[in-house]
C-alpha cells in the first residue's frame, strides 16, 4: 500500500476495476514448499532483481495508517473503522475505497477534505512506523547473494528519500522512486513499468515486486514482471488471494518465493 498524492479524484462508478482474466491463485501448498526451502549453499541470484513496495510492506505502518484513518473521520463525522474492516475495503485507486465506506462516490469537495485530514494526521504520526521483521537481514541478505532492489512507491518522492534513509536501508537499492506530484490517482501500474525500464541492467522477466496491495500486481503485471503480496498490509489475505498470484503472510516467505521465481 502506498499513500497517494492529493488532488481531485477521477469519476469513479460502483462496478468493478477492469482488467485483464487473472489466472487462478497458486495452490496454498506449493506457496508454502516455496517459503520453507533452504537455498543451496552458495546460491546466488545474479541478474535478479526485487522492486519493493513501501508504505505497508518495507514499512510496517498499518498501525499509524488505521489510526491517522481514524483522526480524520473524527474530523468529518464519520465513525471508526477496524482494522479487519478496513482490510476488507481497502483498494486503489482511493476515491474508491472512500466510495465503499460511504456507500456512494464523494465529491471533489467531500474527497479533498478527507485526503487533506488523513495525510495530516499520517505525516504527523508516521515517525513512529519501523520496518518489517526480518526487513534488514533480508535486504543484505539478497544483496549478497548477487540481487539488486529497488523501491517503487506512491509515497510522496521528497519524503521517501529520507524516510529511507532515516531507517538506514538505503544502501541496498539501486533506485528509489517516489511520487514526483503528478497527481496520479489510477494506481502504480504507470510508475512501476517506467520504473523497471529505467533500471541498470536489470530485465523484467528476472524482476518481481513485491508488495501488499493488489495493485501491486497489477502494477507488476503492467512492467512485465512477477509479483508476490503480503498480508501483514493494507488487504486482507482473502482479498489477495483472489488476484492470482503468490501470497504469504511474512516478508521472509516473500523473498523465499521471490527466489524461486526467478531461476
Amino acid at each position: 500500500m502506498d499513500q497517494q498524492p492529493s488532488g481531485t479524484p477521477s469519476t469513479v462508478t460502483p462496478a468493478a476495476v477492469p482488467g485483464p482474466a487473472e489466472p487462478p491463485p497458486p495452490p496454498v501448498v506449493a506457496v508454502a514448499a516455496a517459503a520453507e526451502r533452504a537455498a543451496p549453499a552458495g546460491d546466488t541470484w545474479d541478474g535478479a532483481h526485487i522492486v519493493w513496495d513501501w508504505n505497508g510492506t518495507l514499512l510496517h505502518d498499518i498501525d499509524v495508517v488505521l489510526e491517522a484513518t481514524n483522526a480524520s473521520f473524527h474530523e468529518i463525522g464519520m465513525p471508526p473503522i477496524t482494522l479487519e474492516h478496513y482490510r476488507e475495503l481497502y483498494c486503489v485507486p482511493i476515491p474508491r475505497f472512500y466510495q465503499r465506506l460511504l456507500g456512494r462516490v464523494p465529491s471533489a469537495a467531500e474527497w479533498e477534505v478527507m485526503d487533506g485530514a488523513f495525510h495530516r494526521h499520517y505525516f504527523a504520526r508516521c515517525e513512529r512506523a519501523e520496518l518489517a521483521a526480518d526487513c534488514a537481514d533480508l535486504l543484505a541478505g539478497w544483496t549478497a547473494g548477487g540481487g539488486t532492489q529497488s523501491v517503487c512507491s506512491l509515497a510522496p518522492h521528497d519524503r521517501l528519500l529520507p524516510w529511507v534513509a532515516r531507517l538506514g536501508i538505503e544502501r541496498h537499492f539501486v533506485r528509489i522512486d517516489g511520487d514526483l506530484g503528478t497527481g496520479t490517482r489510477e494506481g502504480k501500474a504507470a510508475a512501476m513499468a517506467r520504473h523497471v525500464t529505467e533500471l541498470p541492467g536489470v530485465s523484467a522477466e528476472r524482476t518481481v515486486v513485491i508488495g501488499d496491495a493488489a495493485d501491486d500486481a497489477r502494477a507488476a503485471r503492467h512492467a512485465g514482471a512477477k509479483a508476490v503480496l503480503y498480508s501483514g498490509g493494507s488487504h486482507s489475505r482473502a482479498s489477495l488471494e483472489k488476484v492470482g498470484v503468490p501470497v504469504v503472510d511474512t516478508l521472509t516467505e516473500a523473498v523465499a518465493v521471490a527466489r524461486t521465481l526467478v531461476v
